[in-house]
């Protein structure tokens, strides 16, 4: 197989750069419980895994209890309060992308407000300076393909020619929709357990990891 030569490559942030997906549901599901609205943690990770607050809302809509404004201000104080506490860089990540020798930038469902908080707290934020898309920039968050393609057009690459870093079913199906490669990484503390290798070889990944010392490896 000849080596992958993409001309860019897009990282997902949640799960990929920052080790946040389990805080993220740990924050979710108390916030939800706060507005009397049940959701385990482990459920939590299953529907709303690389989505937007958009599909949270959308999934609760017509629940009186859940009042849009209200609980979206309360879940990103949560979040911002538990991120500044505990955030962490996914293991291998920042060397990775000091020796990666073509343009890269980021795509992430999460607002612009906290991707940039992430990415200053991990000390990965000179790596990427402005080149931060996020669902908020797009009409369709992922699965669709939108975040993706304007993402590659900002940056001046053709989606063939693409490479995106996902780990999530839904962001493994909006890079495959944008007609992308993309490999899916399970080195984040949420793949602690279960199998979702599988989901995200099911979803249509390229190719599953599990370190970022081996990203060029076993292509």
């Amino acid at each position: 197989m000849e080596p992958l030569q993409p001309d860019l490559v897009i990282f997902d942030c949640d799960g990929v750069l920052v080790d946040s997906e389990i805080l993220s549901c740990q924050c979710l599901s108390e916030v939800l419980g706060e507005f009397g609205i049940e959701l385990s943690w482990d459920d939590a990770l299953e529907l709303f895994l690389g989505r937007s607050t958009t599909a949270i809302l959308q999934h609760y809509h017509g629940d009186r209890r859940l009042v849009p404004e209200n609980f979206l201000v309360a879940l990103k104080a949560r979040v911002l309060q538990q991120f500044r506490r505990s955030l962490r860089p996914v293991l291998g990540v920042g060397s990775l992308i000091s020796s990666l020798q073509m343009p890269f930038c980021v795509a992430s469902s999460s607002d612009l407000d906290r991707v940039s908080l992430s990415l200053a707290l991990t000390g990965l934020a000179p790596h990427f300076g402005d080149r931060v898309y996020t669902a908020q920039m797009v009409a369709r968050g992922k699965p669709a393909p939108d975040l993706f393609l304007y993402a590659a057009a900002q940056m001046r690459a053709a989606p063939q020619h693409t490479l995106v870093i996902e780990d999530s079913v839904s962001g493994v199906t909006a890079a495959k929709a944008a007609g992308m490669t993309v490999w899916g990484f399970i080195g984040g503390s949420h793949y602690q357990s279960g199998d979702r290798h599988s989901k995200l070889r099911d979803a249509g990944a390229d190719r599953v990891f599990d370190r970022m010392a081996d990203f060029w490896d076993e292509r």
